[in-house]
């Protein structure tokens, strides 16, 4: 049987390994091409959407949201404040050492916990097993996603290995 831990540590981690990862190739790309890092920060998709670095923050922000909630611990709280790809992988680095942090026992019997969560004055109410894998974990790989498809769109030579963490 899968266990809460091991759905929810091991696949957060990994998502942003291969974020920090991503985000390494960005700023490569950006210095072989002498782009200035803030244009590949501050990227979009299309107008509406949030750029390359509100992405890293949600996708974080998710991944150290459910380390929390499900281990019944406070969420700890960043300042979204980064400004480079160093604070990034900074904010990625503090994110993993978070989750990284909590042990399986935290997480016994997480799937029936109740949480709820407000996005935009919404009140949300889940079991832990229906946040983990209805709500965070499509938003974590949407935004680790996203990430990836900036910097792809702006000629960084990524492929799905860098995506899957399969690179050598």
């Amino acid at each position: 049987m899968l266990s809460m831990f091991d759905a929810s540590i091991a696949p957060l981690t990994r998502a942003l390994n291969n974020l920090a990862h991503i985000l390494k190739k960005g700023e490569e790309y950006a210095d072989t091409k002498s782009i200035e890092h803030g244009v590949l920060l501050n990227a979009r998709l299309f107008a509406d959407m949030y750029p390359l670095m509100r992405q890293v923050q949600i996708a974080t922000d998710m991944s150290k949201g459910a380390a929390a909630r499900l281990s019944g611990l406070e969420v700890p709280k960043f300042d979204d404040d980064e400004a480079s790809f160093a604070d990034l992988q900074a904010r990625i680095a503090k994110t993993i050492a978070f989750i990284e942090s909590v042990k399986p026992e935290q997480l016994e019997s997480s799937e029936t916990r109740p949480i709820t969560i407000t996005v935009r004055k919404v009140d949300l109410q889940f079991t832990g097993q229906d946040y983990l894998l209805k709500w965070v974990m499509p938003n974590v790989y949407f935004h680790v996603t996203t990430a990836y498809n900036i910097l792809r769109h702006n000629g960084c030579e990524l492929g799905k290995p860098d995506f899957l963490g399969l690179r050598k």
